[in-house]
């Protein structure tokens, strides 16, 4: 039988970022980067990230913890993350990663995000992202 899983992850992306000068403002190592865009050129520009996610929780899923132990994390440098994204133009993103089981006999997650999550989102002005499949049956 297959269970579900899911992370919560807060990611910066932008063009011709170049994620190790998010890492240094920050003081955070990201369990993500993407830097594609670093050194792409003006006329073909590309985007890359840094993005900190929790681990995949397997089984159940409370999106409401996910969150808020990321946010543990990034409250205190709120006011690093808004000089990142105002130094690089970056779009803020925070975000639930979910994998839903098929079988009858498992219950979907509740997905939200709390006044907290919100609030915080809110202040940096980031996007909501929410993304889900469907796990194959076994």
């Amino acid at each position: 039988m297959t269970s579900n899983k899911g992370r919560a992850y807060f990611a910066l992306s932008g063009y011709h970022l170049n994620p190790e000068d998010v890492t240094r403002m920050l003081g955070i190592e990201p369990t993500a980067v993407n830097a594609a865009g670093a050194n792409s050129s003006l006329d073909k520009p590309v985007i890359s990230s840094w993005e900190l996610s929790t681990e995949m929780e397997v089984g159940e899923v409370d999106t409401y913890e996910l969150t808020r132990g990321l946010l543990k994390k990034l409250e205190p440098v709120k006011d690093n993350i808004l000089k990142a994204i105002e130094a690089y133009n970056l779009s803020p993103r925070m975000g639930i990663v979910l994998v839903l089981s098929v079988d009858k006999g498992e219950v979907g997650p509740e997905v939200g995000y709390g006044s907290r999550a919100i609030r915080f989102m809110s202040d940096i002005g980031a996007f909501i992202n929410i993304e889900y499949e469907l796990a194959e049956r076994i």
